[in-house]
């Protein structure tokens, strides 16, 4: 297997991405986007590899303001340019392969993503996705959609202070996602924020370009963003993947409910959220299921 580094253009911003290839590569390819915060290096890049193991040509690729793509303000959250950011991949692979058999894969925010891409692009033929969130859902109502509304509200009061204070040419510090200790992240509660930090502020998956903040205007962004909203128009086959522990598996349940046929979900036994995103024991079935899925929907 070869595996090339590669860029390409999404809406005037450079994207850099993976490009695997197996030997005497000639079938389907998949694009493979990344969490949000992520870069190509860490599950995206682990599952491009380990599709491309199973004979798919595949691109983890980072988002705009990501990893090592262009972009201004770094870390920055756009759900717009992110969906947007799918279909310029699959542009670039069209060029490359066989543009009537790509496929795509999303994983936790991309997930959400890729829902809204293919509900638009009928260049995507199968669409998974692996832990799903619609990051606007995640931000607005908890990892476990318990909550309280005014927590959101607050955070937009200060993205709105952010923007006037960048505006007068103030330094406007971003948010932090992660705690620094493990002792941290217990104390603020809840699965996903242990984690979290488990996963990017370890050696376990952390990686130097994923950056672990968000600036305060990604919030706004966020605001009126649905990544459901157009679920129902997908027609292409659906499957995603979800833990059976993972406190986001409510988001999967509702853009599931919200899809049409051809769709199916496979509750990965035992796992987390953030489990599928590496552990061997639930990243290798969650494989087989996809290259079974991509076999199928890309023939």
């Amino acid at each position: 297997m070869d595996k090339h580094s590669v860029t390409f253009d999404s809406n005037g911003f450079a994207l850099a991405g993976d490009l695997y290839v197996p030997e005497n590569a000639a079938g389907p390819a998949i694009v493979v986007g990344h969490p949000g915060t992520g870069v190509k290096e860490q599950a995206a890049g682990l599952y491009a590899r380990k599709l491309a193991e199973e004979g798919f040509v595949t691109l983890a690729f980072d988002a705009a303001y990501q990893g090592e793509s262009a972009g201004e303000p770094r870390g920055l959250e756009d759900p717009a340019q992110r969906v947007e950011d799918f279909k310029a991949a699959v542009s670039f692979l069209s060029t490359e392969v066989d543009a009537e058999r790509i496929g795509a894969l999303g994983i936790c925010a991309s997930g959400g993503y890729l829902l809204s891409a293919a509900a638009g692009d009928h260049r995507i033929k199968a669409v998974a996705t692996v832990s799903a969130a619609d990051i606007a859902r995640q931000f607005r109502f908890g990892a476990d959609g318990t909550q309280d509304p005014a927590v959101f509200q607050a955070m937009l009061d200060t993205a709105a202070s952010a923007r006037t204070a960048a505006a007068r040419g103030e330094a406007v510090e971003p948010l932090t996602l992660f705690p620094a200790t493990a002792e941290e992240a217990r104390a603020l509660g809840g699965e996903h924020a242990v984690e979290g930090f488990d996963y990017y502020r370890t050696a376990r998956g952390g990686h130097p370009r994923s950056a672990g903040v968000m600036p305060w205007s990604s919030f706004d962004r966020m605001a009126s963003f649905d990544a459901f909203a157009g679920v129902g128009l997908i027609q292409q086959p659906l499957l995603m993947l979800v833990g059976t522990r993972a406190e986001t598996a409510w988001m999967t349940v509702e853009a599931f409910r919200l899809a049409t046929e051809p769709k199916r979900v496979h509750w990965v036994e035992g796992a987390s959220h953030v489990d599928l995103y590496d552990k061997p024991e639930y990243v290798d079935p969650a494989i087989k299921e996809l290259a079974a899925f991509y076999a199928a929907g890309l023939s």
